[in-house]
């Protein structure tokens, strides 16, 4: 599990990924700001870099998302895309899905209510 944010801040984003074969599940906790995109960043990085063929992010526990952390989303479907993956988002709370409505990106992305409808799909 990757910790990430600055000393003492209360809300610093857990990531944890699991292979749930044939996906690489990454589940978030925690805030996903500018603070701690880059290393969301470079984890999703990661796991296109090494052609999974489908990555599943859990987001049950974002309560809160920004722009940086939506561009790092973003990024991640455009690498999944080049090889013919998938990338997939679970569980978004009401607050964290509106900003993907509102930005129109709920009609980009596959959002699915919960992982294991992900998974399956």
């Amino acid at each position: 599990m990757t910790r990430v944010g600055r000393a003492g801040e209360p809300n610093r984003l857990k990531i944890a990924v699991e292979d749930r074969a044939p996906a690489s599940l990454v589940h978030l906790e925690g805030d996903v700001d500018l603070n701690v995109s880059p290393v969301l960043r470079k984890q999703l990085k990661d796991l296109v870099a090494s052609r999974a063929a489908m990555i599943v992010v859990d987001m049950s526990d974002v309560p809160y998302i920004d722009s940086s952390g939506v561009a790092t989303l973003v990024e991640c479907l455009q690498g999944v895309s080049r090889y013919g993956g998938k990338l997939h988002l679970a569980s978004l709370r009401q607050q964290t899905r509106s900003v993907f409505e509102i930005s129109r990106l709920d009609s980009v992305f596959s959002i699915f209510p919960t992982v294991e409808e992900a998974l399956k799909a």
